[in-house]
C-alpha cells in the first residue's frame, strides 16, 4: 500500500521539523506545499520532505491543498493521500488507526476530535459543530468533525471529483463530492492538540459566513 502525506505549511519553522522526522520513521512519503512562508519553513521542508512545492505568497490553506492533490494525481503513483497539518496539532501516531481502516478497504477516513475537544477554543467547539451538522445532512452520512483537516483518501475519490474551490471551504467541498459519488465517510477518534500559544489561521466567524455561501452556491 502506498500512502502519501500531503501537509500544507506557513511559517510553521517551530513544528514543521518534528512532525517531518515522526513521519519518515513510518516510511511514509511526504509531499509539503510552503504557502510563501516568510520564515524558514521551506528549508526545512526541502531537506526533510520527498516534495517539496513552494507559493509566491500566502494563498491560503485550501490552494496549498489543491496545489498538492493535483501534483501527487498527475505525477505520483500512490494508493492513498494523508492530508494534515504542519502545527503538530495532528498526531503522527493516529496515522497507525487510519491505516487499520485502509486495509479493510475504506475508501474515505477522516479524524474526529469532538469526542474529546478539550483544549480547543469555544468559538471552533460551536462553529465546528454547526458546519458538521449542516454537512451530514447534505451528505447524508454522520460526519461528527467535518472540519478536520486529518484524513486519509484512496486515490480513485480524488480521481472522482472535481475540486473546484481553493479557499477554507475546500475539505468541505471534498467530503460533499465524495458523498455524491457514494463513497462512504468513515470517523475515527483521533487526539485534539492544542497548545497555549497557538494561533489559528482559520477566522470562525467570517470563514463561517464563506462556508455559507459556498453552500448556497453548490446547491443552485
Amino acid at each position: 500500500m502506498k500512502i502519501w502525506v500531503l501537509i500544507p505549511a506557513y511559517n510553521e519553522e517551530k513544528e514543521i521539523g518534528s512532525l517531518l522526522d515522526s513521519l519518515k520513521k513510518k516510511g511514509l512519503s511526504i509531499l509539503v506545499v510552503d504557502d510563501g512562508s516568510t520564515d524558514s519553513t521551506s528549508e526545512i521542508a526541502e531537506k526533510k520532505a520527498d516534495v517539496m512545492l513552494r507559493n509566491d505568497k500566502n494563498l491560503g490553506k485550501g490552494y496549498a491543498l489543491k496545489k498538492g492533490i493535483m501534483y501527487l494525481l498527475n505525477n505520483v503513483d500512490f494508493d492513498y493521500l494523508v492530508t494534515m497539518d504542519a502545527d503538530n496539532q495532528h498526531s503522527p501516531s493516529d496515522i497507525d488507526s487510519f491505516m487499520e481502516y485502509a486495509k479493510q478497504g475504506h475508501a474515505f477516513v477522516i479524524g474526529n476530535r469532538m469526542e474529546h475537544h478539550r483544549g480547543m477554543p469555544l468559538i471552533r467547539v460551536l462553529t465546528n459543530r454547526f458546519m458538521s451538522a449542516l454537512i451530514s445532512c447534505i451528505t447524508k452520512q454522520k460526519i461528527p468533525d467535518s472540519q478536520c483537516g486529518f484524513r486519509m483518501i484512496r486515490r480513485d475519490v480524488l480521481e472522482s471529483i472535481d475540486i473546484e474551490t481553493d479557499k477554507f471551504e475546500i475539505e468541505s467541498e471534498i467530503l460533499i463530492k465524495a458523498a455524491k459519488k457514494r463513497f462512504l465517510i468513515k470517523s475515527i477518534p483521533i487526539k485534539s492538540i492544542y497548545f497555549k500559544d497557538h494561533s489559528s489561521k482559520i477566522h470562525p466567524l467570517y470563514d463561517t459566513f464563506r462556508f455559507i455561501r459556498f453552500i448556497i452556491n453548490l446547491k443552485k
